[in-house]
């Protein structure tokens, strides 16, 4: 044991272990609590999680918060669970954001005040991350955001808000446990109620959101993009062989690449999976499959 080493220990030996496991350990000592809380373990952990073949599907229900365990693309029910939620809230009450690397964001609509969380339902730890900001009615459409890590190891919390016409980003940093206000797109109308936006999806350092507008005119289809490096936000072609009106578009991350599921009505209802390869959507290999 002392010729392993802390470093080995700690990064490619603990890191391997479930989430309640390494909360166990850490009632070793102090210095074992420690080193299995530094942000650099936490980072190392979630990332050797995210490559794990079973993964978890946390639904709300109105009385329960169910999670699920998907192997191998199939839902196994036998292994379901009910979580509880660490406030006495009911799940009804909950609007889920977005998640990443087994934290889920999401808002608690009350009648004086909202509240947005951080929440791990694994470990069953939570975090309060509202200010005043967030003292208005929270919309299920027209607020959104994501997660991601930055270069220095940083958890931030992207969140948009629409209303009056305006669309105001702003980014929670869990280093300083403050917020600060975003610069976003010049001349974007995407702020307008006529607009809806989707939950973020992460991948390659990218954040991606789809704004469709179902009113004038119908069907149309937009795709922000929010990179976390520069924390700067573009609008990306949307592809023209899929233009048909009404459409929907669902994102999704397959083996860490950005994936869409393009919903499509036209004389018939149908689903096309495509892949954002090289600045271009192209038909993925999946379809084949089907």
């Amino acid at each position: 044991m002392e010729r392993i080493g802390d470093d080995m220990m700690f990064e490619e030996i603990l890191s391997r272990l479930p989430a309640k496991v390494v909360c166990q350990f850490k009632c070793v000592c102090k210095q074992w609590c420690y080193e299995l809380s530094t942000p650099k373990f936490v980072l190392i952990h979630t990332r050797r999680l995210s490559n794990l073949l079973q993964k978890k599907l946390l639904s709300l229900n109105e009385h329960t918060i169910v999670v699920d365990d998907i192997v191998s693309g199939n839902l196994e029910v036998d292994t379901r669970k009910i979580v509880t939620f660490p406030y006495d809230v009911q799940p009804s009450r909950l609007i889920i954001i977005g998640s990443f690397n087994g934290l889920i964001l999401l808002c608690i609509r009350r009648t004086d005040a909202n509240e947005l969380v951080l929440w791990n339902p694994t470990i069953r730890r939570f975090k309060l991350i509202s200010d005043d900001y967030f003292s208005r009615y929270f919309g299920r459409h027209d607020d959104t955001g994501g997660m991601y890590v930055d270069e220095h190891n940083d958890l931030k919390v992207l969140h948009i808000n629409c209303f009056a016409g305006a669309v105001t980003a702003r980014v929670y940093s869990r280093h300083n446990d403050s917020w600060r206000k975003l610069s976003f797109l010049k001349g974007c109308l995407f702020g307008s109620s006529f607009y809806s936006w989707s939950h973020g999806i992460y991948s390659g350092k990218t954040i991606y959101f789809t704004v469709s507008n179902y009113w004038i005119p119908p069907g149309e289809c937009n795709i922000v993009a929010f990179d976390v490096i520069s924390e700067s936000f573009s609008i990306l072609r949307f592809p023209e062989h899929i233009q048909v009106n009404p459409c929907q578009v669902h994102f999704l991350t397959i083996s860490d690449r950005l994936h869409g599921i393009v919903v499509r009505y036209s004389d018939e209802l149908t689903a096309e999976l495509v892949k954002y390869e090289d600045d271009d959507w192209i038909t993925d290999e999946y379809n084949s499959r089907q």
